[in-house]
């Protein structure tokens, strides 16, 4: 296991179990859909739906509090303006934190057990398109998984020829017609990508760069949720411009386009 925690026999107990508990805190029978709100998009979780509550995600079995600074920890449940059930993820677990895959899996898995069919999956990214300044999001189309991992184990031969869902990819043009489409590429992190790497995520297909989502939707295509991409940008890939990475930069993107990420998340969540 290249010196990362194996995986765990136990994961899909432990994310029913989270899912019970989950049900049951909120009185709820099931979840319609899930939201994971990445870097720079925990701003944009208010006034999705009517409240049901919500709790610190590490108070749910297999949870921990987050570790990074701008990344939120919280789980919201809400009542859509379309009557359905949805569970709003303000934080998920990092692959670079060392945690091993099942982890990074648990709250894909978690929300599937709860009886989630959609799910969309956020994040904040660099871009190598200079035509894709910070604040701008954008739909996934499909991803590059450098991480060397995956959530699957043995056997379990699962097709990613339509990763990101392309009728939600429509539905979400109808929300936003001018949302552009790119190729999201996964280091492992948790540093930043040298311009060397960058240039390579290019010459591979890439047109986004970051350290999360392609391990959660590998896990989310797995228990049989749709998924939906979205990346802001946070900031240019090193080497694509004269600025230096800098973590404070990410969470100032995700403030500046806060109104923007809320009208469009409140917009989805509505036809979704």
């Amino acid at each position: 296991m290249n010196g990362h925690p194996t995986v765990d026999p136990t994961a899909f107990e432990t994310a029913a179990a989270a899912a019970a508990a989950l049900k049951d805190r909120f009185g709820i029978p099931a979840l319609d859909l899930a939201l994971v709100l990445g870097s720079g998009w925990s701003s944009a979780a208010d006034d999705l739906g009517e409240p049901l509550g919500a709790c610190d995600l590490a108070d749910l079995p297999g949870f921990t509090a987050p570790v990074v600074a701008g990344h939120g920890g919280a789980l919201r449940v809400v009542r859509t303006p379309a009557g359905k059930v949805a569970a709003i993820l303000t934080g998920r677990t990092h692959f670079y934190e060392g945690r091993g895959v099942d982890a990074v899996a648990h709250g894909v898995r978690t929300v599937a057990a709860a009886g989630a069919s959609t799910l969309l999956l956020t994040n904040g990214c660099g871009s190598l398109n200079p035509e894709w300044p910070p604040g701008q999001p954008v739909l996934l189309k499909d991803h590059i998984n450098l991480t060397g991992e995956t959530p699957l184990r043995g056997a379990t031969f699962v097709d990613l020829s339509e990763a990101y869902a392309p009728r939600l990819r429509e539905i979400a043009r109808t929300v936003d017609p001018t949302l552009p489409e790119g190729v999201y590429v996964q280091f492992r992190g948790p540093q930043y990508e040298t311009p060397a790497e960058v240039r390579m995520a290019g010459i591979l297909g890439g047109d986004l760069v970051g350290m999360s989502t392609t391990l959660e939707t590998i896990a989310a295509r797995a228990v049989g949720l749709e998924v939906l991409g979205l990346s802001l940008v946070t900031n240019a890939a090193a080497g694509t411009s004269d600025e230096l990475l800098d973590h404070a930069e990410v969470i100032e993107a995700g403030r500046a386009a806060a109104p923007r990420l809320a009208a469009l998340l409140r917009g989805l969540v509505e036809v979704l």
